[in-house]
């Protein structure tokens, strides 16, 4: 519900400039990267804490959304999105080494995206919901944010009360191996995960956050502003149909094809956004293409990870290349806002299409050999 309405409230309520609102994307999206290793090393330790760990960093983000209430300026507004998004960096590795170690290496592309289905199916409910409410109050975006609060408590309590924790399920720790700090930056010394942690970099270097493909897309055929706030409805349908069968591509026909297929999703989503077409066609092909781009991505890329990282340090593993890919994305985040204010909304994409051009041939180049199934 908040993404939805985010861009929108900074941009056209706030009346932030493309440089300013880049600043807050880029920590909304990156600053859960400075966390990400000490969420995933605190749930490795003691056995496996993964649920707590992630519990109490959703209860972190949800105290966040009626702060956004009384900020009205870029200071506060980035410190709540900076404390938001240290619940998103404590929980997403704990999360995700839950569901590793919940399914067989053989299934663990349809596992996560079994998840991702599901998490996007609460993506999909949000802006819709967030759309309602801006028609039928008066303050709107209040409104949104004290309901998404209600919403967020709810799912908290679920995790709390109803989800299995990593104990006598394969998420204790191994005997023989700590899940210390150092443990877990020397499993970058693995060739395998290592690349995989590179590749991640380079290609969140030049993936425009989806606040921005949205902005470019309303400019580009004038939607009105209470319109806005459906247009995640196309990446998140995209995305709920399509995670399950790419997952299971991914299991039969090797992840880092179906990752790299992906990029090439969203490649093609560049393009069109920078031609001269106009059709009422063009959002709905865009955003599919954008939601693909999630579907072949988000679960297979951490499924790609998990092969590679001892069940002891799963959480710190997956975090690594989390941290990786979000830093970058946090960067892409400054400099696309940077370039949108300096040369263009054109111009600024067109970087961003090249440069992504050229870390998928690279990554197609040094594609990790343990990515493929292992029945």
């Amino acid at each position: 519900m908040v993404t939805a309405v985010l861009p929108l409230y900074l941009v056209t309520g706030l009346g932030l400039s493309p440089l300013g609102f880049g600043l807050l994307d880029g920590i909304y999206n990156g600053f859960s990267a400075l966390v990400r290793l000490v969420g995933g090393h605190l749930a490795d330790r003691g056995g496996g804490r993964h649920k707590w760990v992630a519990g109490f960093g959703y209860a972190v983000s949800a105290l966040c959304k009626p702060l956004l209430l009384v900020a009205h300026s870029l200071t506060p507004i980035g410190l709540v999105l900076a404390a938001d998004r240290t619940g998103k960096g404590l929980r997403t590795a704990p999360r995700d080494a839950l569901i590793s170690l919940s399914s067989t290496p053989e299934a663990r592309g349809r596992a996560f995206g079994v998840h991702r289905a599901m998490d996007t199916a609460g993506a999909l409910l949000g802006p819709l919901v967030a759309f309602l409410i801006l028609r039928a109050t008066v303050d709107g975006y209040d409104a949104v944010f004290t309901v998404s609060f209600c919403v967020a408590v709810l799912g908290v309590l679920v995790l709390v009360l109803f989800v299995p924790g990593g104990h006598g399920d394969g998420g204790g720790a191994v005997p023989g191996e700590r899940p210390t700090l150092t443990a877990a930056l020397r499993l970058l010394e693995h060739r395998d995960l290592r690349r995989i942690t590179v590749c991640a970099l380079l290609l969140g270097l030049a993936t425009v956050s989806d606040s921005f493909v949205y902005l470019l897309l309303q400019r580009r055929l004038g939607v009105p502003d209470r319109w806005f706030a459906l247009l995640p409805l196309g990446t998140a349908g995209a995305f709920l149909l399509l995670a399950i069968p790419l997952g299971r591509l991914a299991d039969r026909v090797g992840r880092w094809a179906v990752f790299l297929g992906g990029h090439g999703a969203l490649l093609v989503a560049y393009a069109l956004l920078l031609t001269s077409w106009h059709g009422t066609a063009l959002p709905y092909v865009v955003l599919a293409l954008h939601g693909t781009f999630y579907a072949a991505t988000d679960g297979v890329l951490m499924a790609a990870a998990s092969d590679g990282v001892p069940e002891a340090l799963r959480s710190s593993g997956l975090a690594l290349v989390q941290t990786g890919q979000a830093t970058a994305r946090f960067a892409c985040s400054l400099l696309f806002g940077a370039a949108w204010t300096v040369w263009g909304d054109r111009a600024a994409l067109s970087g961003a299409a090249v440069a992504l051009v050229g870390c998928a041939v690279f990554s197609l180049t040094v594609r990790p050999k343990g990515t493929v199934t292992t029945a």
